[in-house]
């Protein structure tokens, strides 16, 4: 590998961004795709471009045959983060479903009777504000961040730390009036509509849950959905269901 490309693949890494390296195997050429554009390296075309895309988006790793010849994908991704807020029942079954899902998972609630060990085994716990826990931990693109405490106090300052940041999925539990009146409280905030549309309220996918269980699953499912097809292709499937 080239030492120029070494190092801007490095800088993408450290940077936490999304990386593809790609290998042309008839010319040994080498390329670098970041956050689904053309980095370092000679021209893509836009077959192999695509594929590259999907590669970053499916977290995984081929071999694929083009136009320019086999090209073998190599990914970098970040790890994938979820930050629950409120040590709730929804939270307790959550938790462990995205842990095997492939996420770190931390539960920030300055309750310290919720967030305790016994009811999160192996989940980091954080009983900082969720605001200043959300600052530390730094959203980036490959973070979800979901609210489900019910408590303005709480979920309101962690929603607006999120959608200053480049988090993927943010999402928020609780009815649809409930979420109106969330979307006002952070609209004389300062936030924008189109700011605002980033939050997935109430959250998770309409499958008709009622357990505790049954809406973590509709979270994840929702989760899923954003980071495997983005947030336009889910809104678009949604649609087509509901006509």
């Amino acid at each position: 590998m080239r030492l120029a490309l070494l190092e801007a693949l490095n800088r993408a890494r450290a940077g936490k961004r999304e990386v593809c390296l790609l290998r042309f195997l008839d010319t040994h050429e080498e390329a670098l795709v970041v956050d689904g554009e053309p980095g370092c390296g000679g021209p893509l075309g836009e077959e192999v471009l695509a594929a590259a895309r999907a590669a970053l988006r499916e977290d995984r790793c081929r071999l694929v045959e083009t136009a320019q010849g086999p090209v073998f994908l190599q990914v970098f991704n970040p790890p994938l983060r979820l930050v629950l807020v409120g040590a709730v029942h929804i939270a307790q079954a959550l938790a462990p479903m995205a842990a095997l899902a492939g996420y770190a998972v931390t539960v920030v609630d300055p309750r310290r009777a919720f967030a305790t060990d016994s009811r999160f085994p192996d989940i980091a716990l954080l009983d900082d504000w969720p605001d200043e826990a959300l600052l530390a931990l730094a959203p980036d693109r490959r973070t979800a961040v979901v609210t489900l405490s019910h408590d303005p106090k709480l979920d309101d300052p962690a929603l607006e730390v999120a959608l200053r940041s480049d988090a993927f999925y943010i999402a928020a539990l609780g009815s649809r009036r409930t979420h109106q009146k969330r979307l006002a409280r952070l609209r004389e905030a300062g936030f924008t509509g189109a700011e605002l549309a980033r939050i997935h309220g109430p959250a998770g996918l309409d499958i008709g849950a009622v357990s505790p269980a049954e809406i973590a699953v509709s979270i994840l499912a929702e989760m899923t959905a954003v980071l495997r097809r983005g947030k336009a292709e889910l809104a678009s499937r949604e649609g087509e269901s509901a006509s």
